[in-house]
């Protein structure tokens, strides 16, 4: 099986960018985090053309939102909220026998401390409540995959200077904690790092403040994939499909990253 996951910035303004994934990448399974529209105004039919006639849309006006689009059949599918929002940031379906989570983790505004803002303390809370969550409600044996934009990059090469970015929102101590903590609950494993070192550079994402930014490569890894230990060794491959930052018209900041099991 093949899923593949991105941060589309909205799926409308962007969509010859994500049928281009398609034809290159050929997943079994798109999630998409950033949709940014409601779910009777998806663009169901572009995906049904091309073979994703299963979908599990969750979307809002213009923020958040997300999308798991399936070749396969789609045996069940919820929606999860967090910090008592529903605003549209974590979709479940389950795809032969797989639990698929594709979550979108608040951003964080641009100021790291919570007490002056509220995104921050959003942020905390959102990545405090998944932890407590996991252990409660699902086992660790379970066949689980999670992907999506986690907005933080917690390892010191999953950012382009770890010492200047030390207080930045995305990889701040208390930031990489929490994921940590998210990540520990169950016994996820980062299937990225499984597959890249630690000690090589790994991003999936670059501002578009930067004027050039395949020559600054100011990276972050924001974007990523977990699988529960009964996947550890079906784990095939993983692709950060760089190119597509620079993919026009009008590229997304993220790009995607595909992930092969074996069935």
């Amino acid at each position: 099986m093949r899923i593949a996951t991105w941060n589309i910035n909205s799926v409308r303004l962007r969509l010859p960018l994500v049928m281009r994934l398609l034809d290159e990448a050929d997943p079994d399974v798109l999630c998409l985090q950033e949709t940014k529209c409601v779910d009777d105004a998806f663009p169901r039919n572009a995906f049904a053309e091309r073979g994703y006639t299963h979908a599990h849309i969750h979307g809002m006006k213009g923020y958040n939102g997300v999308a798991i689009l399936s070749r396969r059949p789609i045996e069940g599918q919820e929606v999860l909220h967090w910090c008592e929002r529903q605003d549209c940031r974590h979709g479940v379906a389950r795809v032969d026998g797989l639990e698929i989570h594709n979550v979108y983790v608040p951003a964080g505004g641009d100021v790291p401390d919570p007490a002056v803002n509220e995104k921050f303390a959003h942020k905390l809370r959102f990545l405090d409540e998944l932890a407590g969550w996991w252990p409660q409600e699902r086992s660790s044996d379970r066949p689980m995959v999670l992907v999506g934009d986690l907005n933080v990059a917690p390892l010191e090469n999953d950012v382009w200077s770890h010492k200047q970015m030390l207080g930045v929102v995305s990889h701040t101590p208390v930031e990489v904690e929490k994921l940590g903590a998210v990540q520990r609950s169950i016994g996820w494993i980062d299937a990225m790092r499984a597959f890249v070192p630690d000690t090589e550079k790994l991003y999936t994402w670059w501002s578009y403040r930067a004027q050039d930014w395949a020559a600054s490569d100011r990276g972050r890894r924001l974007d990523h994939v977990w699988v529960t230990p009964p996947l550890q060794d079906r784990l095939r491959g993983i692709r950060v499909l760089r190119e597509a930052r620079g993919w026009e018209p009008k590229p997304s900041d993220h790009v995607p990253v595909v992930l092969d099991l074996a069935d």
